[in-house]
């Protein structure tokens, strides 16, 4: 029984060059970027105030406000602009806005009003719940 040369290299890797493993960015892959990053800040936003509404805060609670603590500094440190917006704008978006990721722009226009407001709640129950212990 003869082997054929090509079942027993079978096993080995092709090694392609580095060139053609990069994968090219565009606005598109930055609004999905974007949209895993605004889910997850959140869901950081619902356990936070969900954390101070039913006295349950854990060491996921602090975790969470770290996370929008962060994301505040981030914002702050680009002069209130997320930084996702100068990757969008290299890649050629017409305004590098990102913020209307896949929701509905209205509703994207008023994600910092609406989400912070829900954070200061969730910040001042979390306070008031261990004040109160």
């Amino acid at each position: 029984m003869r082997i054929h040369r090509s079942r027993i290299n079978a096993h080995r890797r092709v090694h392609l060059p580095l060139e053609s493993k990069r994968v090219q960015l565009t606005v598109l892959h930055i609004k999905l970027i974007h949209t895993i990053v605004f889910a997850v800040l959140s869901a950081c936003v619902a356990y936070v105030l969900l954390s101070g509404a039913f006295n349950r805060i854990t060491p996921w609670t602090w975790g969470a406000i770290a996370a929008i603590v962060v994301e505040g500094v981030v914002l702050a440190a680009f002069g209130g602009r997320c930084p996702l917006t100068a990757v969008a704008e290299r890649l050629g978006a017409v305004n590098g806005s990102v913020s209307d990721i896949f929701l509905p722009k209205w509703f994207a226009d008023r994600i910092f009003p609406i989400c912070g407001g829900f954070f200061l709640v969730g910040c001042l129950l979390t306070a008031i719940r261990i004040v109160s212990q």
